[in-house]
């Protein structure tokens, strides 16, 4: 009778493997996307436009906006606390506390950028890098 080697286990390990890698980086990549605040990005001839929804800013010391290198960073914290006290709490789904969006924009922006927070939503709006004309070059004709 000939012994049959089993495979099964070393691809089991290997298996086994992955799904700790995956499971172990997985949240990385997404946590900042489904923890931090929502985003809209949108451009326009000369603007690229993003709409941050930030519901429970209460002073603009607490929001930070920075470009550098053609990325956008909104920072800051939400300080609003909702105590219940004599209630018994069910469900706390809105958030508080430090959040942070780094996005990547679509187009080159210059430094000229504005920002305005209304109704729980900050709008940062920076101005596209213009192209330079092309210039002709002089021709020195005889």
């Amino acid at each position: 009778m000939s012994i049959i080697r089993n495979d099964a286990f070393p691809k089991l390990d290997n298996l086994k493997r992955d799904l700790d890698k995956f499971f172990t980086e997985f949240p990385k990549y997404v946590s900042q996307e489904l923890s931090g605040p929502r985003v809209d990005v949108y451009e326009t001839e000369n603007e690229v436009v993003a709409s941050c929804e930030i519901p429970g800013i209460e002073n603009k010391e607490d929001i930070y906006v920075n470009v550098e290198d053609n990325i956008l960073t909104i920072s800051g914290v939400i300080n609003k606390v909702h105590e219940v006290k004599e209630e018994e709490l069910h469900r706390r789904e809105r958030y508080q506390g430090q959040f942070q969006r780094t996005i990547r924009l679509p187009s080159p922006v210059t430094d000229n950028a504005r920002a305005k927070y209304k109704n729980g939503v900050l709008e940062v709006r920076l101005t596209k890098v213009q192209p330079e004309p092309k210039k002709g070059i002089d021709i020195e004709f005889n």
